[in-house]
């Protein structure tokens, strides 16, 4: 079974950058399609970012410029890193990992097997 590990969150100032990874365990992270995702106090769990098996990448309008996710393959490890971090980017960050998606079900939760425990990042001077 799957299992990821997310680390890298904290507090940083807005305008600083941040790079998030994700640990993987139980399968190997350039054949799996893996997405961040991002939930703020009283608001909805939302994409941020994803990079498909096939490398292909997606990323949400909100952080387009911003956000660069990767993977390393001898680390076993995915990364998101952001860049000219804003308040408005302040949320618990998830990873999630799914085997054989589309590129339609990319920025969907429900299309993703495993989940991370979250890492918090907060904007802020």
């Amino acid at each position: 079974q799957v299992q990821l590990v997310e680390s890298g969150g904290g507090l940083v100032q807005p305008g600083d950058s941040l790079r998030l990874a994700c640990a993987v365990s139980g399968g190997t992270v350039s054949r799996l399609s893996m997405a961040w995702f991002r939930q703020a106090p009283g608001k909805e769990r939302e994409f941020a970012a994803a990079i498909k098996w096939d490398g292909g990448q997606y990323t949400a309008d909100s952080v387009k410029g911003r956000f660069t996710v990767s993977r390393d393959r001898g680390k076993n490890t995915g990364y998101l890193q952001m860049r000219s971090l804003k308040p408005e980017d302040s949320a618990v960050y998830y990873c999630a990992t799914g085997s054989g998606l589309i590129a339609s079900s990319m920025r969907t939760a429900s299309a993703y097997e495993n989940w991370g425990q979250g890492t918090q990042v907060t904007v802020s001077s």
